[in-house]
């Protein structure tokens, strides 16, 4: 049996692997009455068939699944491709697959309509029309992010590998935490270090943002040096092996006072009550409620601007979204964000923030980063 390895995650992936997702997909599309499925986005094919290149379009078949790419990328998806036929074109790929589909007299074929321009689209579906009426295109919905919700075994793996790494570059970088310290300087030496121990790259860039820059839940790290008396957010993940892991602590420099301990103290509360009552099948808006209403009680409802949290898999940001009114269930092998916080204008805030899977024995928190103590001496 061929493997394809990592060593990074020292993680081995069976070819059996690609063939029972395409097999759980093919089951799907069987439910809407379609044989065909064009998938255009990359983490897709990826996910599918192993390709990793930024430029390809997958056909999966009733029988078979195939690959086209152009030139630049004919070697590496002759190495990565798993059961999937590749097949190079040199005219464009839209060209290439309109043709066939044309020839084979596909009669009815599934689209991403969410990652398919309407100028992209249009020339597939000419391609494949030719003189005659050609296939019946029908928008396939969100049917490959449903699918990627569960997690194997081997992707929680190695998203649990990606959040150990995460976890232990934070707290190397700990002692370097302190007044003077430009947020930049500690957002760089954070993703310095997690390429250093084997990640692919940040997941997203790094959030360091202290004091009145904490208000801000997306803030990007700036010069402003770090200063006693204030809060400092911290947000960054690493990608290893493919899959992500997010992650945020939060850090009072000095004693802290009332107020910052009355912050902190209800999102942590928040967060393990969110945390501790994820399990399979709750509805993603149950979650969000649960984190929320911790927040209310302690008067804080509305200083939390954002959902609870979000899928992180091949993507950082992925399906199910912990966010009010969010009816979806989360199955078993649901990999999520659980991520309350609070953002006080002209002061700061405090979000605490943990990868978590969501198994039948109860939750597992994936970025294993000590919370306490919270606050330097």
């Amino acid at each position: 049996m061929h493997m394809i390895s990592d060593r990074a995650a020292d993680i081995a992936f069976p070819d059996s692997l690609f063939d029972e997702r395409r097999a759980r997909l093919r089951e799907r599309l069987d439910r809407i009455k379609l044989s065909y499925l064009l998938v255009t986005k990359p983490v897709d094919i990826f996910y599918l068939c192993g390709f990793k290149g930024s430029a390809g379009v997958l056909l999966l078949g009733p029988r078979q699944a195939r690959l086209w790419v152009d030139p630049r990328y004919t070697l590496q998806a002759r190495e990565q491709s798993r059961g999937a036929a590749v097949i190079e074109s040199r005219e464009g790929l839209s060209k290439a697959v309109g043709t066939w589909l044309r020839r084979a007299r596909v009669a009815a074929i599934g689209h991403q309509e969410a990652h398919l321009t309407c100028a992209e689209f249009a020339r597939f579906r000419e391609r494949a029309r030719g003189r005659g009426s050609g296939p019946r295109w029908t928008a396939a919905g969100p049917i490959l992010d449903e699918l990627r919700m569960i997690k194997d075994p081997w992707e929680a793996e190695r998203i649990r590998r990606a959040g150990a790494l995460t976890a232990s570059v934070f707290r190397d970088v700990l002692p370097m935490v302190k007044p003077g310290v430009a947020e930049c300087d500690l957002a760089a030496e954070l993703e310095y270090r997690m390429k250093r121990a084997g990640a692919e790259s940040p997941a997203f860039e790094t959030i360091v943002a202290s004091g009145p820059r904490g208000a801000w839940p997306h803030a990007r790290a700036s010069g402003r040096r770090l200063q006693g008396g204030e809060l400092v957010i911290f947000d960054l993940g690493a990608i290893l092996a493919n899959y992500a892991a997010d992650m945020t602590r939060t850090l009072y420099l000095g004693t802290p006072t009332r107020r910052a301990r009355r912050l902190y103290e209800s999102v942590a509360a928040a967060q393990r009550a969110a945390v501790d009552g994820l399990h399979p099948g709750m509805q993603a808006g149950q979650a969000d409620q649960l984190a929320r209403d911790v927040l209310t009680k302690n008067g804080l409802g509305d200083f939390f601007t954002h959902s609870t949290g979000h899928g992180v898999g091949l993507e950082v940001h992925e399906r199910p979204r912990l966010a009010r009114g969010e009816q979806a269930p989360m199955p078993a092998g649901s990999v999520v964000t659980v991520e309350p916080g609070v953002y006080v204008e002209g002061y700061g805030g405090v979000r605490i923030e943990d990868t978590v899977l969501i198994a039948g024995d109860g939750p597992e928190v994936l970025t294993p980063a000590d919370k306490d103590p919270w606050f330097t001496s």
